[in-house]
């Protein structure tokens, strides 16, 4: 995952002037800061009432806050880190990519297990209760860790077998093919970003189209739980430009020449910060229940309830 392509003094071109170079890491900053801002209050407002952290559906959704939140700060560090410090020791390099490899590879899935949720709850609504507990809810995103480090360690391992250890004290511009380089890893992370691509889309659209159908002749939950899959499958899609992101920058260099280092911003924006700034929507604004108590909470004007 290039998180800090945007700056592509990486990648031989010219780099970026002083005033273009501040402006786009105010750009990122701000609005690394103004979505983080919107999570820790969702976060707050999660952990202030019952009725959300005894729902299955909450635990999933704030799950994934925090997952975007953690994205989005390792994100920034990196983007403002490629335009300040440029070379970082790989060891940290190592463990900024691991982590944010780590939220990265959870979005999916855990878009993936609301999506099964929304549809046992509209399609299969006696047996919700019994099927989705609090219990299986943690089981499962102790799952998707387990999943994503089995996917993600590996990189580590084979870097370390393949890799003296000097290369561990010298400095990189960090990404992940210079934290972890080798064809090999490259392989496999194409395999892994493809079984995930394929079990998760498969997911999201028989999900959507059995609530679609339930949808035409059941109620309006039907029709709003069919909605919020389409904007699961939206966010997902974002999501998964991360996964082809070698193939779209090839695309990018080749089609915007002139425009370069703007172009890679603009993808570096739309691919790993806008998918962060989805989940509030889904949730925070479109949700009654959560949009009654987050409000109170959005501005500062906490009360006692």
């Amino acid at each position: 995952m290039n998180v800090s392509s945007a700056n592509v003094t990486a990648v031989g071109r010219d780099p970026d002037s002083f005033s273009k170079a501040v402006a786009k890491n105010v750009i990122v900053v701000v609005l690394g800061i103004s979505i983080n801002y919107i999570n820790a209050n969702l976060i707050h407002t999660f952990t202030k009432h019952q009725i959300f952290y005894m729902n299955p559906r909450y635990i999933l959704f704030i799950h994934l806050v925090v997952n975007d939140m953690i994205q989005v700060m390792l994100t920034v560090i990196l983007f403002v880190i490629s335009y300040t410090v440029y070379r970082i020791n790989v060891s940290l390099c190592c463990a900024f990519i691991l982590l944010t490899l780590f939220t990265t590879e959870n979005t999916p899935l855990n878009l993936a297990c609301m999506a099964v949720e929304c549809y046992i709850a509209i399609c299969a609504p006696l047996h919700h209760v019994q099927i989705c507990t609090i219990k299986r809810t943690l089981l499962l995103i102790g799952l998707i860790w387990t999943t994503t480090m089995f996917s993600v360690m590996s990189d580590l391992f084979i870097t370390l077998a393949t890799q003296p250890l000097d290369f561990f004290y010298s400095r990189v511009f960090c990404l992940r093919q210079t934290a972890f380089p080798g064809p090999l890893i490259i392989k496999k992370r194409d395999i892994t970003y493809s079984v995930f691509l394929v079990i998760v889309w498969i997911t999201i659209f028989y999900t959507y189209f059995r609530i679609l159908f339930t949808a035409k002749t059941a109620s309006k939950d039907a029709k709003k739980a069919r909605n919020t899959i389409l904007l699961h499958g939206f966010q997902l899609l974002l999501c998964m430009a991360t996964y082809a992101a070698p193939q779209l920058l090839d695309v990018v260099r080749k089609w915007f020449v002139v425009n370069y280092t703007d172009s890679l911003f603009a993808f570096y924006v739309i691919v790993q910060i806008l998918p962060r700034s989805i989940s509030p929507i889904i949730y925070g604004i479109r949700d009654n229940t959560f949009r009654k108590y987050f409000k109170r909470y959005l501005l500062c004007k906490y009360t006692i309830l």
